[in-house]
């Protein structure tokens, strides 16, 4: 098994209910973002996939996260807070739908809220 593993920023606020007074108030963060894929054949020119293809995906996604207020997007609701756990199934299903290299998937995305509190999707 082969793993490729991009890290990238973006800075965004957010509001979360019932999870405590600081995190119910609009605030914001510079969230960190690592994008980790995953396959078992390398491609013929002894690659999994392409790091140029791979950031031009990633950097897509952070776009339409980055200087935004998440709960205005159309995929976080009441049901789908914009928390760090969400923002990283967010942006693994993402990247999921833009990855077309033979045998290649999204193993997981982690989202660092800060520098020591993160949230990882497992796809």
């Amino acid at each position: 098994m082969f793993e490729l593993k991009v890290e990238t920023d973006f800075a965004a606020a957010h509001q979360l209910k019932m999870v405590g007074e600081k995190c119910e108030n609009l605030h914001g963060h510079n969230w960190k973002i690592e994008v980790c894929v995953a396959g078992e054949e390398l491609n013929h020119a002894g690659v999994l996939m392409d790091f140029g293809e791979l950031k031009v995906y990633v950097r897509e996604i952070m776009g339409t996260l980055d200087h935004k207020f998440l709960n205005e997007l159309d995929y976080f609701n009441d049901e789908v807070p914009p928390s760090s756990e969400n923002i990283a199934r967010y942006v693994a299903r993402s990247l999921q739908d833009k990855v077309r290299a033979p045998g290649v998937k999204v193993a997981r995305v982690t989202a660092w809220e800060s520098k020591n509190a993160c949230a990882t999707y497992f796809c």
